[in-house]
């Protein structure tokens, strides 16, 4: 089961909606086949593994990562695929919370005579899975928060100056997580202060981009920026409200961006939950938020934030330099968010601290 779930992460950030899962085909305590869902989320892994074994996949065990599916769909069900192979035993690690499936695609393979086990290696496969599980019983994607800062949490100086904090190993593994995730996002600020391009730039993984998505109340991004200027490559997505000049939406549109309107609260600002939830309706299962300061603080205050991977250099910007967090309205120590600490990694002279929040 831990190769196939090793299997499964192959997948992360290329199979939305679908989720990432991995399978093992063992016969005789022989590996004879392996797969994982591949990119746009078909082939499933049963498949591919089953593909992998061929006529000796009869008789064998299959260890897969996430209950294999019962409903026709762009494919036929997995379960039917595992029981016209004349796989004897299926040991899964979790049930999926997809209503199409949720136990059916056991009972199917219960009913054809296959030994069936369940529970196994379990929290692993929901935290491999953890944006997909999200977007079934939350309807929204996993959002995890990503920010470089000096040592003192600074993600600039006082004139706005952050290229560069972190080193080229850090900057090399941030580029890998944007990989690892189906969207990445940035508040307008961030956009205009740093004319970013939002891009995977590693060398071999330079077409596994995510969805940009840009927080835009206003529409303020150029139509000279970076992001726009490659809409038409790399998908573009702007969050906004309604009622804005339909003009400055059709220039947008006409260079390829995706204008995304959600609900405004009380105070006009778009409504960030409703706005997850749209995204996770148009198939984002895994988030990163790269900035700005305003969005990650938004996300933390409204509870949304599930994770951070935060990249701390070894320099100090001091008193004056720009924060990492803008205000979360609190008022007294008891109320700040609680992070748990899951590890710690040195990238160069730099180190990447991963949190999971406790919302």
């Amino acid at each position: 089961m831990n190769l196939a779930l090793r299997l499964a992460k192959r997948g992360l950030g290329r199979v939305a909606p679908n989720p990432a899962v991995g399978c093992v085909l063992v016969k005789n305590d022989v590996v004879i086949g392996r797969g994982w869902t591949q990119d746009g989320g078909r082939p499933h892994a049963e498949v591919m593994a089953l593909h992998d074994a061929g006529s000796a996949a009869s008789g064998a065990t299959a260890y897969v990562t996430l209950e294999p599916c019962s409903h026709y769909g762009k494919t036929p069900p997995c379960a039917e695929a595992l029981i016209e192979a004349g796989i004897a035993r299926v040991v899964c690690a979790t049930q999926d919370p997809d209503p199409r499936v949720n136990g059916r695609g056991a009972e199917m393979l219960k009913k054809a005579g296959i030994d069936y086990i369940s529970g196994i290696c379990e929290a692993e496969a929901r935290e491999a899975n953890r944006g997909f599980m999200l977007s079934v019983e939350e309807k929204r994607p996993l959002v995890t928060l990503k920010m470089a800062t000096s040592l003192d949490g600074k993600i600039a100086t006082t004139t706005g100056n952050s290229q560069w904090i972190t080193g080229a190993a850090a900057r090399r593994y941030g580029h890998m997580m944007r990989a690892q995730n189906d969207a990445i996002m940035v508040g307008i600020g961030t956009a205009l202060a740093d004319d970013p391009s939002l891009t995977c730039r590693i060398k071999g993984l330079e077409d596994q981009s995510p969805v940009r998505i840009v927080a835009d109340t206003r529409l303020r991004l150029p139509l000279t920026s970076e992001l726009v200027k490659t809409a038409a490559d790399t998908p573009l997505w702007v969050v906004t409200v309604e009622g804005n000049d339909p003009d400055r939406i059709h220039a947008l549109e006409d260079l390829g961006v995706q204008i995304v309107e959600v609900q405004t609260t009380e105070s006009g600002l778009p409504d960030i939950r409703h706005g997850l939830e749209h995204l996770a309706d148009k198939g984002i299962t895994r988030l990163l938020v790269e900035g700005g300061s305003h969005l990650q603080a938004s996300l933390i205050k409204e509870g949304l934030a599930d994770q951070l991977m935060w990249f701390r250099a070894s320099k100090v910007i001091g008193g004056d330099g720009i924060s990492a967090f803008q205000s979360i309205g609190l008022k007294t120590v008891d109320q700040a968010p609680m992070l748990q600490l899951d590890g710690i990694r040195t990238l160069g002279e730099d180190r990447l601290e991963h949190y999971f929040l406790r919302n």
